[in-house]
Order: structure tokens, then C-alpha cells, then sequence
């Protein structure tokens, strides 16, 4: 692969770059930067005159549903997916049948990937932190760290119980691994379907109060001081990541942990700080997440939170279903929506038409703070390192529609939605990808 991108705008914070200028890549290797390059031999040619070129996205938080539940989504569809929105890596997490609780499902995984052709998104699986995820024993952490996780979680359910997080914190932190916590309080959710307030009770639905994530959120910083030097004496530093903050009262929490300098990270995912709990009223049942949807105040928080840096990444916790599974009473149908290739016009038209976030602070959430949530190498433009990039037109205007979706499933509230900014392609893995 000899490609030629021109007149393409650079940003990458990791180095602070922010220039015009051509990049001229052989075999996957970055081997020219600058103005007006000349190959001198046959080379792929783009015009990236009004495109943003920058370090590969990663969403750190994908439901990949392989193995176990092929009939929502597989590894290829949701690499292919992946690609179409712009991401060059995914996580995938360990909610599958059965559950990332093994070194083979790892292998498994890991094969799936390697099997997909001329695939250009790098999968790294999240290991469950208990066994079976059912929150009673704690997994093979060391055995799972050794087989290539890049983090552990029991998402989808949270890790209910205090001396259980407390042990996942302490042997995390020996393998430099985050502890990603799904923040729900079950005792106070269970059976519910979307946010408390005024509009669950006029809509008649049960309901899933905001103070179930902030008090699962604060127990556990209560227990990350506990742990987090210099009260202890061992080198090891225990590191936690909540999963899709959706609440005021989270992002608080978060944000005055940091103030004390306690290891935490956060994500917000776009449907968080797009929709609000109004969207319910359609009954569609592509509006029934977990976190669900909440009020305009707790949306404002998010992109308070994302402005201020309290939350680091995006991530769009993908979460595929059949058509046949959502079509049904709001009440019984599943949560979750999908989210790769919606994504990042989200953020455009929220965040960065808003002023909320520049185009850098865009592809730090994108890029740059999930690698280092998770401890993967650093992705830079730069000569000599490997071509990983995310292309995006930051002014194309589209439609959704999930008729073409990459996605296996088409389970998203925001079909129809026209949006502002769009992926024009990826390069990773020696190969360009264009949606």
C-alpha cells in the first residue's frame, strides 16, 4: 500500500501538531510529512482539502456480542462498523455466552479478529471481573491481563458488592489494569425502564432513579482513597473508570476526586449528551438504555463534565439487538442502542458546533485519553510511526439512516437525524478503509 493524502489538516494533540501539510505513507509506515510531497512513484491519491486528519479513534466501550449471541452482531460486523465510523480500535466487552472469564474466549476473540479480511480495526477484548460476571468471585485477573484484556468490567451489571470491588481494585492494580464499573444500585433499578422523575410518572413507566449510579460511584471512590497512595505502602495504584456517566451528581463525584487527585476516569456516551428523557415519550423502544436517558440538567452536566476535562472520553457503548428483540411493549424490550456510526457526528454537532470542545479536545476524547485510560501505546502522526489515522469532514452534512448501517443491528433512536460531520476514512493495519 503506497498512499499520497493531501492538503490534509493534522491535528494531534499527542505532539501538538496543527498544520497543512501531506503525508505520504508506504506499507503502512508514515514516511513523509510536509508540503507539497512528490512521490516519484504510483502511488493511491486522496485530496483532503477540508478534512481533519488525526490519530486513530478508539471507542473504549463496544458490546461486540460475539461469542454467544451472533444473531445481534459478530466480531467482523462490528469491525466493519467500527470502520464506517471512524474508529481504527474498539474494545469489546466481556457480556458474551460465554463470558470474557477465560484465557480462551481471549484466544477466541483474538482469532475472530485475525480471520476478518483486510480489516483495519484493532479489537481488544475487557476481561470480566468476576466469574460468570455474577459478582461473587473474582476472575482469573492475572491469567486474563497475560492473555491480552486491556481492562476488566462486569458491564452490563455492576460490581455490587464493596469487599469485591475492593479485591478487583487491589489485583488490578498490580496488573495496571483499570476496573471499569457499570454504576447501578440494582436494588433501586430493578425492573425499571427508563429515568425517575415527572415524565416516567405521566408516562406510566417504572422507573430507574439517578441517585442508583451516583451511590455505587461513591462507594467506590470511598474505597480508591482507601487504597490510593499514600495510605498503602506497596508501588501498585489501584485505577478506576466509570462507564457512561450520565447523572449531574456523578459528574460531581468525579469531578472532586480528581480535585483530590485520586486515580479516576470517566466516559461519556454520545446519546447522553444528545437526548434527554423526553425522548421516551415516543415509546420507542430504541430510546430504552442503561444508564437511561435523563433530564436537560443532567445532559447540560455531561457536556459541563466533557468541557472541563472531568470526562475524559468518549465511548459509545455500542450495544446491538435484533429488530425482533426491540420490537416489543417498552417495558420488555432489551436496553441498548448502537452506536459506532453515529457517533462522531454526534459529537460534531453537540460538542464541537457548540463550542464545547475544539477540534484538539475532540480528538483527545476520540483518541488520545482512552489509550491512556487502558495503557496502549500512544498513536501519533509522525515520520517513521505506523499510519493509524482517523479522516473526518467536520462540515459534511448527512442523514442517518440505518438501512446502511455496516452494524448487524439497526437498533438507533437517531435514524432520520441529520448530522454534521462524518468519517471519510481510516488507515491502520497497512490498509485504508473508506466508508
Amino acid at each position: 500500500m503506497i498512499l499520497l493524502l493531501k492538503n490534509g489538516h493534522i491535528i494531534d494533540p499527542t505532539i501538538g501538531r496543527d498544520e497543512m501539510a501531506d503525508i505520504f505513507i508506504v506499507e503502512g509506515v508514515i514516511d513523509q510529512i510536509g508540503k507539497k510531497i512528490g512521490t516519484g512513484v504510483a502511488a493511491d491519491v486522496f485530496d483532503l482539502n477540508g478534512k481533519i486528519v488525526a490519530p486513530g479513534f478508539i471507542d473504549m466501550h463496544v458490546h461486540a456480542r460475539e461469542p454467544g449471541f451472533e444473531h445481534k452482531e459478530t466480531i467482523a460486523t462490528v469491525a466493519a462498523a467500527a470502520a464506517a465510523g471512524g474508529f481504527t480500535a474498539i474494545c469489546c466487552m466481556p457480556n458474551t455466552n460465554p463470558p470474557i472469564d477465560d484465557a480462551s474466549v481471549v484466544e477466541y476473540i483474538q482469532k475472530k479478529v485475525s480471520n476478518i479480511e483486510r480489516n483495519v480495526v484493532d479489537v481488544y477484548p475487557v476481561g470480566a471481573v468476576t466469574k460468570d460476571r455474577e459478582g461473587k468471585e473474582l476472575s482469573p485477573m492475572a491469567e486474563l491481563a497475560q492473555a491480552g484484556v486491556v481492562g476488566f468490567s462486569d458491564d452490563g451489571s455492576p460490581v455490587a458488592q464493596a469487599e469485591i470491588m475492593r479485591r478487583a481494585l487491589e489485583y488490578s492494580s498490580m496488573l495496571n489494569k483499570p476496573i471499569i464499573q457499570h454504576a447501578e444500585d440494582l436494588s433501586m433499578t430493578r425492573g425499571g425502564a427508563m429515568n425517575e422523575g415527572i415524565t416516567s410518572t405521566r408516562l406510566g413507566l417504572p422507573s430507574m432513579a439517578s441517585v442508583a449510579e451516583e451511590i455505587i460511584i461513591a462507594r467506590d471512590l470511598g474505597l480508591v482513597e482507601y487504597l490510593h497512595p499514600p495510605l498503602r505502602t506497596t508501588n501498585a495504584s489501584v485505577q478506576y473508570h466509570v462507564a457512561h456517566v450520565s447523572t449531574r451528581g456523578a459528574v460531581e463525584l468525579i469531578r472532586q476526586a480528581k480535585n483530590k487527585g485520586l486515580p479516576v476516569t470517566c466516559e461519556a456516551a454520545p446519546h447522553h449528551f444528545s437526548l434527554t428523557e423526553e425522548a421516551v415519550r415516543s415509546f420507542d423502544t430504541n430510546t430504552k438504555m442503561n444508564p437511561p436517558l435523563r433530564t436537560q440538567d443532567d445532559v447540560q452536566a455531561v457536556k459541563e463534565g466533557l468541557r472541563d476535562g472531568t470526562i475524559d472520553a468518549i465511548a459509545t457503548d455500542h450495544a446491538p439487538h435484533s429488530f425482533d428483540e426491540k420490537q416489543v411493549e417498552f417495558i420488555h424490550a432489551p436496553f441498548g442502542i448502537v452506536g459506532l456510526e453515529t457517533s462522531l457526528g454526534l459529537a460534531i454537532n453537540e460538542l464541537l458546533e457548540t463550542n464545547i470542545l475544539s477540534l484538539a479536545q475532540l480528538v483527545e476524547k476520540f483518541s488520545v485519553n482512552p489509550r491512556k485510560i487502558l495503557h496502549l501505546n500512544s498513536v501519533s502522526i509522525a515520520e517513521g510511526q505506523r499510519a493509524n489515522l482517523t479522516i473526518f469532514d467536520p462540515q459534511l452534512q448527512w442523514a442517518v439512516d440505518i438501512r446502511k448501517f455496516r452494524s448487524k443491528a439497526k437498533n438507533s433512536p437517531f435514524d432520520g437525524w441529520q448530522l454534521k460531520g462524518k468519517a471519510f476514512a481510516v488507515v491502520n493495519r497497512g490498509e485504508i478503509y473508506l466508508p
